[in-house]
């Protein structure tokens, strides 16, 4: 194993909520290949389908009629989640897979005071993370109580954002969401950063709002940018990520950079 291989295996665990309410900006795409990059990096991934779409099970090749034990279990029923964690077809890379059932979570927890926490407890109340070296969560795409647990669960929170027309609409209430959390919730929460996504060169516009972005974000933005890749796509539907399905393509290439520059930033943090 290289040094840096050494050095990112060492690190210590790291809890990641993938969270956006905006839909559609890649933000199940974000978690599976980011997931599947880490682990080519030398860590034993977990990741947590906290979306009743279940897409990002469905991306990591586990059928819905195989999702006996999913998320729905781990956050209403208290089933223990060493019980739940099922293997991909990648080494390596475990999942909690998750189904439709995840859309009544709000209404089935109404009467427990602790309803934030489910998820917190689930992850920290076992030993079943003990070989796992990060935890990835894909949120669903709103502030419902799924992603109100993933936050208070995570370390640090991942933005995927749209190069589009409006991308930073909606974002300062996520942002206001996680200092919300983090005062009464989850001290320890942090913004990992903001990573731009469906970028395409050859459009100004893409150009135009990624300049926006940095302008007003700042060093909190990725350097990485995700570009506009069919092969994402074309991915998902094969039930794998596209850094198997083709490990050269620009997609496949940006996650890898994504996930070098994480670890790099988890070593080096940025000035509070």
């Amino acid at each position: 194993m290289s040094d840096t291989k050494r050095a990112d295996a060492s690190m210590a665990r790291r809890i990641i909520a993938v969270a956006n309410q905006k839909g559609g900006v890649g933000k199940t795409t974000t978690a599976i290949n980011l997931a599947a990059a880490l682990v080519e990096k030398g860590l034993k991934v977990l990741l947590i389908d906290l979306d009743p779409q279940g897409n990002a099970s469905t991306g990591l090749g586990i059928d819905a009629a195989d999702r006996l034990a999913t998320s729905y279990d781990l956050l209403v029923d208290g089933m223990p989640l060493a019980d739940i964690i099922r293997p991909t077809a990648i080494e390596g890379l475990t999942i909690v897979p998750a189904t439709g059932d995840l859309s009544s979570v709000d209404v089935a927890l109404v009467g427990d005071a602790n309803r934030t926490r489910r998820l917190h407890d689930a992850l920290h109340g076992s030993g079943a993370l003990d070989h796992i070296d990060h935890v990835v969560i894909d949120c669903p795409p709103s502030l419902n109580l799924l992603t109100v647990n993933a936050m208070a669960a995570a370390d640090a929170v991942l933005v995927p954002l749209q190069c589009e027309f409006f991308a930073l609409e909606g974002l300062s209430q996520l942002l206001t969401t996680v200092k919300e959390i983090r005062r009464v919730l989850n001290p320890r929460l942090e913004i990992d950063g903001v990573v731009l996504t469906m970028f395409d060169r050859r459009n100004n516009l893409s150009h135009m709002v990624a300049k926006d972005v940095r302008s007003n974000l700042g060093d909190v933005v990725y350097r990485t940018v995700i570009p506009r890749n069919v092969r994402l796509s074309e991915a998902a539907s094969y039930a794998m990520p596209a850094t198997v399905y083709d490990s050269n393509s620009a997609g496949s290439l940006a996650y890898r950079a994504l996930a070098k520059e994480m670890l790099e930033r988890a070593l080096h943090p940025r000035a509070a």
